[in-house]
């Protein structure tokens, strides 16, 4: 493999920020039943997004998502977000490494994202890793997710079940719907619930847009509005998602 100093410099910042939830697909909280081809690397970048929860108001720079394509239909995802708090917090540090997970993601059925017929099929498993000043110990989680692909939209149905670093269960339910897959800049839309054990529970939507600049270029913008545990949220995320084969 031929590297240029550029390329180096790009998997290596990739690495170090991601490796530090476990779905990942731009700009959603849910994902999609496919992976990424085998020895292809495909990155999603946000170089800002804000977000607001109740009165806190915070800046994600960077999100990073690694996606490394294996054999047999199978992709390993690296990730993590870096967290500034714009008000200065009662206790602990303004900024932090979050939302890191290691995860497998795997096709169990072929189908209309593989270019074939019928609904696709995969599964993600991932390991929530520790964070730095942000909240400690590991969790899991583990999804199921099956996408449907049709002349005028697509549809990604994503259900999961968690357990976060403070070790409490979780159940998430979510779906995307996409525009047509021909036209350059698509509109988009998740609604996810998730409903904690201990009674905890968020409802969340987006609406948003993705424009394919390139076979292997995309941007995207999403607004997201929802309330958790009695407060409101409201985030506005862009970022990019970039894929290219590791040999070329």
């Amino acid at each position: 493999m031929k590297r240029s100093p550029g390329l180096r410099a790009i998997v290596a910042g990739v690495l170090c920020l991601a490796a530090s939830s476990a779905l990942a697909y731009r700009p959603f909280d849910g994902t999609d039943a496919a992976v990424a081809d085998e020895g292809e690397f495909e990155l999603e970048f946000s170089p800002a997004s804000y977000l607001r929860e109740g009165s806190e108001r915070s800046l994600f720079a960077p999100a990073v998502v690694a996606n490394f394509g294996i054999s047999e239909d199978r992709e390993i995802v690296l990730e993590g977000k870096l967290r500034s708090r714009r008000d200065t917090p009662a206790e602990g540090h303004r900024t932090s490494l979050e939302d890191t997970a290691l995860s497998l993601k795997q096709v169990h059925r072929r189908g209309s994202l593989q270019d074939g017929t019928g609904p696709s099929i995969a599964s993600e498993c991932s390991v929530l890793l520790p964070t730095i000043h942000g909240q400690s110990g590991t969790g899991a989680s583990c999804a199921g997710i099956v996408s449907q692909r049709w002349p005028m939209a697509t549809v990604h149905v994503n259900a999961a079940l968690l357990l976060d670093r403070k070790h409490d269960w979780s159940r998430f339910l979510g779906a995307i719907v996409e525009g047509p897959g021909e036209w350059s800049v698509r509109p988009v839309m998740e609604i996810f619930a998730e409903r904690g054990v201990n009674g905890a529970r968020t409802d969340s939507a987006l609406v948003g847009l993705i424009w394919r600049a390139q076979e292997n270029l995309s941007f995207d913008l999403g607004v997201r509005r929802a309330r958790s545990d009695g407060e409101n949220i409201s985030e506005v995320r862009a970022g990019l998602t970039w894929a290219f084969a590791m040999g070329k």
